[in-house]
């Protein structure tokens, strides 16, 4: 519970300050026309006409909305506001005072000063403040001008008053700000430059439609600052049920590049799905990146490029980036050379398959850390390979797991996947034996306290917008006019953005490295939160579009593809989830292998995929992976439905 019954408001304060320059402003208007000598000896009438005149000036002051304004960003709207109040007061105070006193004892002069002195005495005192704030004269001095599209902003700080500053400096602007939504609700019936703060967020509805009534109806809603998921969902309701656009303002430092000062950008999908950030320990994370040598494999995809965009920030001794592809290799050497051109890199084109060249770059480049990220993802694509699926995903891994351990790397990431439980595709079986071969790999190097690679393992569910993810195909068919394709209307996904989750892989990775004995072959899941329908998905992507789901887009259920599953799962029963320091992440208890036995199914499965035996490869999948049921993902439920 908060008390606020012993502080006294901002604007309660402002209108005490204004109060005492009424007054005082009346001693100086007379002092300047009489001189300062006879104010001792002034006869009552006129200390009369002083307490009358700071009472109608509070009158008028407080009715005139001279306290919605904040002083943060008083600007010329202010001085006129302030201006016309003066005068009003002035204008009330001679009749009264004539009626009371007959102006007998009053210059008449001092009042015309007093004009000036009083509207200097308010209006300096808020440049001053804004001076001071903004550090310079450069944002006082500015005009209302309306734009052509009417919008309402959603949050009331500095980026809603420089996006106001900036239409009202523009002729062409191309937006009229009718007013503004508090998220706190705390600056409501205030103003800045002029633009009302017209109610609380949890009141959109109400204010659209007052605004709507009372002035023009806002085309857009303009989210000027970051909001959590069920305030955004609001946003969305209100502007879906009357056909409003949303939009997001840029942040601050995007606005100081010519033309892109009112450009804004869609709120993503992203935005919507995305949960509460956990606290992170970025000491740990920094302990464990910083003035060391990093490997990072695919290191052009999804996930491999953030890693290596996160790990940079951490400064490491050198960077070594391998990936297969080209041009994904090039495009993220291109955004280091923008953003860390300073930092030791190299950039090797490779592939995780050919182990020879494998323990080549190990033995070149000497990496303290692999974050192994290589790997086939595609579900029907590696369905439609299982070959290719099993080379990279399994084979590449093991290949990346014995270089790690010949060239002596303190610690190998995998980067596993929630289609390695139960899975009912190649492409989660062959994860699955990845997992498996790094979990015995760990155990085997970590027992009798011996002082090898460590391997740690991170589990996790989707990522948005990464390769082969459904919201970019959705983007595409939006842009193509539909329909968006759902493969099943009971399909659910667990989702987590590509920021959050590598964030949260280095996190796991800290606290893998530092993790005792007991805890080997433990594999990290992070925490995906609550499960997602795809086609919840599709239909709140087309809302964001400003568009109808089913009236304007349509919706598609093609039905599922090879080795889909209804649901996903990321941990198996046999592995009974254990907390951590940290809320974001579980351990999942290992199911253990032996080696040896393990090593040996490898070196077979390796000989098929060489032979290109596909129907024996996928029989000792089954083998190794008993959970593994291909062409049976969709459960009876699923069958049900459809």
């Amino acid at each position: 519970m908060r008390f606020r019954s012993h502080r006294m408001s901002r604007p309660k304060i402002a209108f005490l300050h204004d109060l005492a320059m009424a007054a005082f402003s009346f001693l100086v208007a007379l002092s300047l026309r009489l001189g300062f000598g006879p104010l001792a000896g002034l006869p009552a009438d006129v200390w009369l006409a002083m307490f009358l005149f700071t009472v109608v000036c509070g009158v008028v002051f407080w009715r005139a909305g001279l306290y919605r304004g904040i002083w943060r960003y008083a600007s010329l709207n202010d001085l006129v506001t302030i201006v016309r109040a003066v005068t009003f007061a002035l204008l009330v105070f001679l009749p009264v005072t004539f009626l009371l006193t007959r102006l007998n004892e009053l210059p008449r002069t001092s009042l015309v000063i007093n004009w000036f002195v009083l509207i200097f005495l308010l209006g300096a005192p808020r440049l001053l403040y804004r001076i001071f704030k903004d550090r310079g004269f450069d944002h006082v001095l500015e005009r209302d001008r309306h734009g052509r599209i009417p919008v309402l902003l959603v949050g009331v700080g500095d980026r809603a008053e420089v996006f106001i500053r900036e239409m009202a400096r523009d002729r062409d602007g191309p937006y009229e700000v009718l007013g503004l939504v508090d998220e706190k609700g705390t600056r409501v019936g205030r103003r800045i430059h002029g633009v009302p703060v017209l109610g609380h967020l949890n009141e959109l509805a109400s204010v659209v439609e007052t605004v709507t009534a009372r002035n023009r109806s806002p085309q857009k809603l303009i989210v000027t600052k970051r909001l959590e998921r069920d305030d955004l969902e609001r946003i969305l309701d209100v502007a879906d049920g009357r056909g409003i656009a949303i939009a997001r303002l840029r942040r601050l430092t995007e606005f100081r590049s010519g033309e892109e000062k009112l450009k804004l950008q869609p709120v993503a999908i992203e935005d919507l799905l995305g949960r509460t950030q956990t606290k992170l320990d970025r000491a740990a994370m920094s302990r464990l990146i910083e003035g060391r040598r990093v490997l990072i494999t695919g290191a052009g995809g999804s996930i491999g490029a953030e890693l290596t965009r996160q790990i940079a920030a951490f400064l490491p001794a050198h960077l070594t980036l391998l990936d297969s592809s080209e041009y994904a290799l090039y495009t993220i050497g291109l955004e280091l050379d923008e953003t860390f051109a300073d930092l030791p890199r190299s950039l090797v084109l490779g592939d995780v398959r050919d182990r020879g060249h494998l323990d080549g770059v190990m033995a070149d480049h000497t990496p303290e850390l692999v974050f192994h990220a290589a790997a086939l993802k595609h579900v029907p694509m590696v369905e439609a390979n299982p070959i290719e699926g099993v080379l990279t995903n399994a084979i590449g891994t093991r290949n990346t797991a014995e270089a790690c351990r010949k060239a002596g790397v303190a610690a190998m990431v995998l980067i596993s996947t929630d289609k390695a439980i139960n899975p009912s595709s190649v492409m989660g079986a062959s994860k699955r034996l990845a997992e498996t071969y790094c979990q015995a790999l760990d155990i085997a190097e970590r027992r009798h306290g011996k002082p090898g690679t460590r391997f740690i393992t991170v589990r996790f569910g989707n990522v948005l917008g990464s390769t082969g993810s459904v919201v970019p195909l959705f983007h595409r068919q939006l842009a193509a006019g539909g329909p968006l394709t759902v493969t099943h209307p009971e399909m659910t996904r667990y989702f987590m953005t590509v920021r959050e989750a590598v964030e949260l892989v280095l996190q796991a990775s800290a606290l893998g490295a530092e993790s005792p004995r007991t805890e080997a072959g433990k594999i990290y899941v992070l925490d995906m939160g609550e499960p997602v329908k795809i086609i919840d998905l599709a239909q709140k992507m087309i809302r964001l579009a400003g568009l109808r789901p089913d009236k304007d887009i349509e919706i598609a259920i093609t039905g599922p593809r090879p080795g889909e599953k209804l649901r996903e799962e990321v941990f198996h029963e046999a592995e009974p989830l254990l907390p951590t320091s940290h809320p974001g992440l579980r351990l999942a208890s290992p199911r253990t292998v032996n080696l040896e036995l393990l090593s040996r199914s490898y070196d077979d499965l390796e000989t098929l995929t060489t032979r290109r035996g596909e129907v024996e490869l996928l029989a000792m999948l089954h083998r190794l992976v008993p959970e593994y049921t291909a062409g049976e993902g969709l459960d009876d439920t699923a069958a049900a439905v459809s």
